[in-house]
């Protein structure tokens, strides 16, 4: 199971700047990367959560890459692991780290008036002429 998920959110470069160290220190990662361009000032993290699903016997690993800009934060979560048609059950959505981390980007965009836009890939179209 993996899947990927993207949002930008787009507002004033202060209260940006200030969204991804809150969203790491209320939802916090097992693992952190931070990398600062020296050129324009941007900014790039990559967290790895980790949470175990008991009642299914599996991990959850969920990779979110949030890249600042000056007038944009880019965030791409990409969710992989977990066990899906064992004892007819499915993954237990009523707590896991993704959705956290969702609801506190909405919560965030919401409280400070940022605007919040999630990006969809376009289906890959294949050649008529094959």
């Amino acid at each position: 199971m993996s899947s990927v998920t993207k949002y930008i959110v787009y507002g004033p470069q202060s209260t940006l700047r200030r969204m991804t160290p809150k969203l790491f220190e209320s939802v916090e990662p097992k693992y952190l990367y931070q990398y600062n361009s020296p050129e324009n000032n941007d900014e790039v993290y990559v967290a790895v959560y980790e949470q175990y699903e008991k009642q299914i016997n599996a991990t959850i690993t969920l990779t979110c890459v949030v890249e600042c800009t000056a007038n944009q934060n880019r965030v791409e979560l990409k969710k992989a692991g977990g066990r899906m048609g064992f004892r007819g059950s499915s993954l237990s959505e009523e707590h896991n780290i993704e959705a956290d981390v969702v609801n506190f980007i909405m919560d965030f965009s919401k409280r400070f008036g940022l605007s919040l836009q999630e990006e969809v890939d376009k289906p890959a179209v294949e050649d008529e002429d094959e």
